[in-house]
């Protein structure tokens, strides 16, 4: 893999139009600094509030189904909003709409910590998901839109490790703020964060629009919207029965995405401005390919929290905090990795994800060693070691993936082409969120109460999603090795046509 120049004058672009002129804006990298800390927020708060259902439980009086739309109803009007926010902040301006969401989720996070009832908390927890929605793909659009080459993959290793580091340490930072206060601060804590976050904002981040139209295709919009939230509904409540009551709407989540790319084609055939541009995955390199290697690596990724969860704390009977404390090695070494990888990912490219991969799988496959052959007494420290590992693997996985996902894709495209991808990481996070608990508790029945088993099928599921996405990587991976050998060979052929075509000049 070659770097690409600091300076971009140009970029492939589906929709034909070149990019325009580069120019460093002196402060992206603080400007950067406060997105990725109203990132942060919005992705922690994925999993922050799993620790305190069973408080919230107790002093709101609410059933367990409805405390269960604290988690889920987040994480689905969040995936919900993300590729409809994308066009947004690509057509009105990232800037505009990044202080929109984040001044949404301030107040979100401030009705949901007072509210009185579990049915407010529920809508204030629908509206912060809608908030962080319209957040997160304005991260992924201003990093494209204010770095370029080795740049570019420094600040996505920065955001690659918010992504890792945030999902990590959620039920530590959630046990610890139950230590020494109620749960309600576990909201409150975004208010002041934010207040600062969005002054910053308001002062560092470049103003105006991207050029592109305004209008917004509601029909996709209201298609893709339908779509999604048919294929995920069940999986949000899979703990309640979703997958048994529900089960019919995902053949009819199918045909309405089916509907959805068709739609969308009949709007760039008309010379319209789709909300999610179909070129983006068949004619921008790696762009399809990285969207599904990362939904198949976070249907891992986000599903073994919640099996460590139930094995520390159920079964070892450790407290939240302590639960969080046995996987902060996994942490650290993601975070580590991921700032690393940043600043290999334009040299190495795809090959990073594919060593990566390899170390999670290497990581996961000692811990279910671990699990099922060392005493559960001495498990949360044997286990350090094994999660270490997979966390330098996993920091090398998720932002090599986003920036060469993104690689190819026009900065007037950014927002859109984030949204989609984090919208596919979603999908892989609710799928996975659904799939590893459930057959823990199926095993858990069946063994008679055996914790170990339970939890290394858990990890036996992830590791079969990390495996598809090895197998994706390097597909990825051989395909650029060819197409760079291709432009390579066309290179020398241009090179030679010229010199002879100089030397027949100069002689006649």
């Amino acid at each position: 893999m070659t770097a690409r120049p600091d300076v971009d004058r140009t970029a492939r672009d589906p929709g034909g139009d070149a990019e325009e002129e580069y120019r460093p804006d002196p402060r992206r990298w603080r400007a950067l600094s406060v997105t990725l800390v109203a990132g942060f927020m919005s992705l922690l708060d994925v999993s922050i509030v799993s620790v305190a259902l069973p408080t919230l439980q107790r002093d709101l009086g609410a059933s367990p189904a409805a405390v269960q739309w604290v988690v889920s109803g987040y994480a689905l009007t969040f995936a919900l909003m993300l590729v409809p926010a994308g066009r947004l902040g690509d057509a009105l301006g990232r800037r505009r709409m990044f202080l929109v969401g984040l001044a949404g989720f301030v107040l979100c996070s401030a009705a949901a910590g007072a509210a009185p009832s579990v049915g407010l908390l529920i809508a204030a927890r629908l509206a912060q998901g809608l908030a962080a929605g319209v957040l997160a793909p304005q991260n992924s659009g201003l990093i494209q839109q204010l770095f370029r080459g080795g740049e570019r993959g420094r600040a996505f290793g920065l955001f690659g490790a918010v992504v890792g580091v945030s999902t990590a340490v959620g039920p530590i930072a959630g046990g610890l703020l139950l230590r020494v206060a109620d749960w309600r601060w576990i909201f409150y804590v975004n208010v002041p964060i934010g207040v600062v976050a969005f002054v910053l904002a308001w002062r560092l981040l470049p103003r105006g629009g991207t050029g592109r139209s305004g209008r917004i295709d509601l029909g996709g919009v209201s298609l893709l919207g339908a779509g999604a939230l048919a294929l995920l509904l069940p999986l949000v409540q899979a703990e309640s029965g979703g997958l048994a009551r529900l089960w019919w709407l995902f053949p009819v989540g199918v045909l309405v995405l089916v509907g959805f790319v068709v739609w969308e084609q009949r709007v760039v055939h008309r010379g319209g401005e789709p909300v999610f541009d179909p070129r983006l995955v068949t004619q921008t390199p790696g762009y399809g390919l990285g969207a599904a290697l990362g939904t198949v690596y976070f249907v891992g990724f986000s599903g073994i929290w919640l099996v460590f969860a139930l094995f520390f704390q159920t079964g070892l009977g450790l407290t939240p905090l302590q639960s969080g404390l046995a996987v902060t090695p996994f942490a650290i070494g993601s975070a580590a990795a991921a700032v690393v990888a940043g600043r290999l990912v334009e040299r190495f490219g795809r090959l990073l994800t594919v060593l990566g991969l390899v170390g999670v799988m290497a990581g996961l496959g000692a811990t279910v060693a671990v699990l099922l052959l060392v005493p559960p007494d001495a498990v949360p420290w044997a286990v350090a070691p094994a999660l270490l590992a997979g966390g330098l693997g996993g920091g090398f996985v998720i932002s090599p993936n986003i920036t060469m996902t993104l690689r190819e894709v026009p900065v007037r495209m950014a927002g859109a082409a984030g949204g989609g991808l984090q919208t596919a990481q979603r999908f892989g996070a609710v799928i996975g969120t659904a799939a590893l608990p459930g057959l823990f508790y199926v095993v858990l029945g069946a063994t008679g109460e055996d914790y170990p088993a339970a939890a290394a099928a858990g990890l036996g599921v992830a590791l079969v999603g990390i495996a598809a996405a090895l197998v994706l990587a390097v597909v990825d991976l051989r395909h650029g090795r060819r197409q760079d050998a291709a432009d390579a060979a066309a290179r020398d052929e241009a090179d030679h046509d010229a010199v002879h075509g100089h030397g027949h000049a100069a002689h006649s």
